[in-house]
């Protein structure tokens, strides 16, 4: 069945350029014409939702060598039809009734007399640009969260339109910061169980010890401090969507209880035998590389496969283009309405470097900057300098203690241990654990500059367990000092 064409409310009282509109554009349009202001008024009440399109000329009986009647009728069609792409063609081309029409509401304004080409390209962009704006009221607002037009975000959208249907795991994978939760959340709100729970688990946000229970749910007395049965993430998903993010961190020895489940679709709470259904979805996100991850052994590859049937690729920001530039107008409008901020400007330098910045921190650091240039420079202009001091890479070194010269040479390697344990007799294993794993996190942190996702991956481990194990460290007496210039980021 043919789409039906957009209508195209043509306003003028020269049936000349009626009738040629009607030849050049009858098989794009459905036409209608009016010769005044009260017939237009009157054919736009009788179209459903109003014109799609309106071409009006600004002087119109009964005075047309002014243009007072034209003005009027572009507030009228806007208020009969808000959604209606206005263009002005009017001989009454002077400078002020550009503006003015414009400050109205009218999308664009001609000056007769036109060239039928010009014309006819300025109505069919205002017909798609219509029929987005109609196509984006019909997408939830997760989906219309992920911005951009370049590339790489329309394929991102338009796979998460494809992916959402379906009832099939999926891997979400792209580095740190790029939105794989907002991305989750668009599948779960594109999909038939939108009205259903979405709920997400932070893998490495969770003593390993406690997962299982958390996502299995457990029973009264299934281990200290269980005093009352408790669902787990499993059950109250529903039949909703369960994010699993971080899967990489997800223990090994938890791993095979995670596959049966996907198998299966049953699981048992912890302490209990009655066997459960899953109902929900199962999504999962990592900045890992699990192809990695499988061949060093940390993850197993049955669950790989199992997982990553269907794979949404989100890309990084470095990768979008001049779309940093919308992501940062739309980021500022509304972070400044938050903070009762007036929005800071961007000089042409500070635009350009703005654009050649690679955003290692992807969409969260590009937040982050914005919040700090609001609060700094609210209702400014920022230029080259201001910028520069805000971006990641013009951070100060952060370590505090000189890393070690040779962080990889350990205590066997060096032959110390062995002397060490014919002298004292044992040696506290944990210590010296700590140690080497201190003198490791010291040395990357240093190449580093003190930025804690580039030492994350120096390392091959996620930024979230870098920062616990810092934490692990500080509470035994054995901090870096770190005062990292992200830290305090948080998103997806």
């Amino acid at each position: 069945m043919a789409e039906t064409p957009p209508s195209l409310l043509v306003v003028d009282d020269d049936p000349l350029i009626v009738e040629t509109l009607r030849y050049l554009l009858g098989n794009s349009f459905r036409i209608h014409a009016a010769g005044s202001r009260n017939e237009a008024v009157s054919q736009a009440r009788g179209l459903p939702g109003g014109p799609d399109v309106a071409l009006v000329d600004l002087g119109l009986p009964p005075v047309p060598h002014r243009p007072d009647e034209g003005l009027a009728l572009i507030g009228e069609l806007l208020a009969i039809s808000p959604a209606c792409k206005i263009i002005v063609l009017s001989g009454q081309n002077d400078d002020s009734n550009a503006r003015h029409a414009r400050t109205l509401g009218a999308l664009d304004f001609i000056a007769k007399p036109a060239q039928p080409e010009p014309l006819r390209v300025a109505l069919f962009r205002a017909a798609r640009l219509r029929q987005q704006e109609a196509d984006a009221q019909a997408l939830p607002p997760a989906l219309l969260r992920i911005l951009g037009d370049s590339p790489a975000a329309q394929a991102s959208r338009a796979r998460i339109l494809q992916l959402a249907p379906t009832r099939f795991p999926v891997l979400i994978t792209g580095e740190s910061g790029v939105g794989k939760e907002l991305a989750a959340r668009a599948l779960h709100e594109c999909s038939p169980q939108a009205s259903a729970p979405f709920l997400a688990l932070n893998c490495a946000a969770i003593a390993p010890g406690l997962i299982e229970a958390t996502l299995f749910g457990h029973t009264r007395g299934a281990y200290t401090g269980a005093v009352a049965a408790q669902p787990g993430y499993f059950e109250e998903a529903a039949g909703g969507t369960l994010l699993l993010d971080e899967i990489g961190e997800l223990p090994l020895e938890l791993q095979p209880k995670l596959l049966r489940v996907l198998e299966n679709g049953d699981f048992q709470r912890v302490g209990e035998t009655q066997t459960r259904q899953l109902k929900a979805r199962i999504v999962a996100a990592t900045n890992r590389d699990l192809r990695q991850e499988v061949r060093c052994g940390r993850f197993r590859a049955d669950l790989f496969h199992r997982l990553g049937v269907l794979v949404l690729a989100m890309p990084p920001l470095r990768e979008l283009g001049q779309d940093r530039l919308r992501l940062l107008d739309a980021l500022r409008r509304d972070l400044a309405a938050q903070m009762g901020a007036t929005p800071f400007s961007l000089d042409h330098e500070a635009e350009a470097r703005w654009l050649s910045y690679d955003f290692p921190g992807n969409v969260r650091e590009l937040r982050n900057i914005v919040i700090r240039l609001l609060s700094r420079y609210p209702g400014e202009r920022v230029g080259m300098a201001e910028l520069e001091a805000e971006l990641e890479q013009d951070s100060p070194p952060a370590p505090s203690s000189p890393a070690p010269e040779s962080p990889t040479t350990t205590l066997a390697e060096s032959g110390s241990l062995i002397e060490t344990l014919q002298r004292e007799g044992s040696i506290d294993l944990d210590a010296a654990l700590r140690r080497v794993e201190r003198e490791h996190i010291a040395a990357a942190l240093h190449l580093a500059r003190g930025n804690m996702s580039q030492a994350a991956r120096m390392l091959g481990i996620n930024r979230s367990t870098l920062y616990n194990r810092l934490e692990t460290l500080a509470r035994h007496g054995e901090g870096i000092g770190l005062d990292s210039p992200d830290a305090g980021w948080n998103g997806q």
